[in-house]
């Protein structure tokens, strides 16, 4: 996954943004008791699913709809695992499980206690980068990075449901997108994406790293070596080689690294060697995925295709899981980078997953594998899920940002009810505030919730990021090419009207190697609509929010903020 060096910790992903209201007049006293809501319902309804069925021996792309980035994969007998990036949320490494690799069950995360993941104050675009995962005797293994706050780390469970290990910091390896590989003869690597030896030859210029590791007395052993410089043919200046991934087939290394970064130009590509620590050879046809030479004007676009992991199922069938984007426009995109499902296929002793033409498709045949049923919470396709918080903890699928230091949320108090507690911290900011979302999965979804009817501060049902379908891409409603965010307005136990503002377009922009915040030219531009004005009674109203983000995706919950003592608030 590309960490830029040329921008800062807001780089890469926008502030959570919230599309609600701020005081605009000093508050009205009425009462200050925390909203109570009953239950949350989100719909996803994207025509491209309507026009492209999957019939019962086939299954939809991508597999885990939304901000689902950086997938890696293992198998364990029969049972499959896959976990993806979570950057500064919270609980971290959503990690689900699978025996058909079409139906995935979250069976909860890796990172799951604060004294694993601190990203207390971090940027929300930073925090945890490129999950691997790894199984060897009997033990399952996670190792990433922590964007600056730590590096990169590994943690253990024997059950992967957990609970894993607090972190083992690997503070002599720098870079980014570590992976282990563990060797037949017992030994075991560790790979990473690391700065080249001696000074760059131009930005974007990195190499892959190898050395061997003792989980015995936990120490890096012999030399640090550079298997891969700059990437496929350094005369191209190929640019952020990453996401490095050893395995073995018939004897031989195999080397899989994303290249050419995470925006329009990724792509993935394949070394071999008879030796593990190398020569490592490119593939003559590489790459081996990519979308970056396809026109973008195709009807339902899938671009960004890259950071892939492979996987072999019993009977010898490979498959890869990659990260890509449903685009609505060049370089547009509100669902996040996501997981995707294609077979690998051997040639000549080289895996490929597309060539020439072919694009990533919607619907595609299923593994040959024993069939499961349908998870419970869907992750493909058309669907809906209601929460009617009605079970003692949070569902898997939602997230908060950074790192919890107090429990500001309720689900026993009143059963079958959550309830939030205000506290002084904005979205904007870079506190803990008191949200909960979850992922936006569709280019058309539409989210709502209703609060109690004697509960204070009631809010009606608002639908939140909605898209219309027009000339076979999914466009937003009003707005051609653009993410139209449509916000109703709240409405307080105090009689007073709001007054609205038109929204903008929201949208996610990518453009060169990186995603980074709008202020970046030439890289992620992300459109705010200003908030409805309303007067806030006692504290600032619970509302809907979207987070927004190029390098990532668009979360959709519910936040209570506390204003600050002067009662004014300004929208930032």
């Amino acid at each position: 996954m590309t960490r830029p060096s040329s921008v800062g910790p807001g780089a890469l992903m926008s502030v959570v943004v919230a599309m609600s209201c701020h005081a605009g007049r000093p508050p009205e006293p009425v009462s200050t008791s925390n909203p109570r809501f009953d239950w949350f319902e989100y719909r996803g309804d994207d025509s491209v699913y309507k026009l492209n069925r999957a019939g019962p021996n086939d299954y939809y792309n991508p597999i885990l709809a939304g901000f689902y980035p950086d997938p890696t994969i293992i198998r364990v007998g029969d049972d499959y695992y896959v976990a993806t990036s979570s950057f500064a949320y919270f609980p971290g490494v959503p990690i689900f499980h699978s025996k058909d690799l079409v139906h995935w069950t979250q069976i909860g995360h890796i990172l799951d206690r604060p004294s694993q993941l601190n990203v207390d104050s971090a940027g929300v675009s930073r925090g945890i980068f490129a999950p691997a995962l790894s199984y060897h005797d009997g033990t399952f293994y996670m190792i990433t990075t922590l964007i600056d706050r730590g590096g990169n780390f590994y943690v253990t469970a024997k059950n992967p449901a957990g609970p894993w290990s607090d972190p083992v910091w690997l503070s002599s390896i720098d870079g980014i997108d570590p992976s282990f590989f563990f060797d037949d003869d017992g030994k075991s690597y560790i790979l990473n994406n690391g700065p080249p030896v001696g000074e760059a030859l131009y930005d974007g210029h990195r190499a892959i790293w190898i050395q061997q590791y003792d989980f015995g007395t936990k120490t890096l052993v012999g030399p640090r070596s550079v298997i891969v410089n700059g990437g496929v043919d350094l005369t191209k200046r190929p640019i952020w080689i990453e996401a490095p991934h050893i395995f073995k087939r018939d004897g031989t290394y195999y080397l899989i690294c994303a290249e050419g970064g995470t925006a329009d130009q990724h792509s993935e590509v394949v070394f071999r060697s008879q030796s593990v620590m190398g020569p490592y050879v490119p593939y003559s046809a590489n790459p081996i995925l990519t979308q970056r030479h396809l026109d973008a004007a195709r009807p339902f676009p899938i671009e960004t295709t890259g950071h892939a992991d492979f996987v072999a199922t019993p009977n010898g069938d490979w498959w890869a899981v990659f990260l890509g984007t449903r685009n609505y426009g060049r370089d547009l995109w509100n669902t996040g980078r996501e997981t995707f499902l294609l077979p690998v296929t051997w040639v000549d002793g080289w895996p490929t997953i597309l060539t020439g033409q072919a694009t990533v498709p919607y619907v595609h045949a299923r593994p040959n594998l024993s069939r499961q049923a349908a998870a419970a919470v869907p992750h493909s396709g058309n669907f809906s899920v209601r929460d009617e918080f009605d079970a003692p903890a949070l569902a898997p699928y939602w997230e908060m940002l950074r790192t919890p230091r107090e429990r500001w949320y309720d689900l026993t108090s009143v059963r079958g009810s959550l309830t939030l507690r205000a506290r002084p911290e904005s979205l904007s900011g870079r506190g803990q505030p008191s949200f909960l979302g979850r992922r936006q999965q569709h280019g058309s979804a539409t989210a709502s919730r209703v609060p109690p009817p004697a509960a204070p501060l009631a809010t009606p049902t608002l639908p939140v990021p909605h898209a219309q379908s027009q000339g076979g891409h999914e466009t937003p409603a009003g707005q051609l090419g653009q993410a139209q965010v449509q916000v109703p307005a709240p409405v307080t136990a105090a009689p007073v009207a709001p007054t609205l503002q038109a929204p903008r377009p929201l949208q996610s922009h990518a453009q060169g190697a990186h995603a980074s915040p709008g202020a970046h030219t030439g890289q992620s531009q992300v459109h705010v609509p200003p908030p409805p004005l309303l007067p806030v009674a006692g504290f600032e109203q619970s509302h809907w929010t979207a987070g927004q983000s190029a390098f990532a995706g668009q979360t959709i919950g519910c936040t209570q903020v506390q204003p600050p003592p002067e009662a004014s608030r300004v929208w930032q």
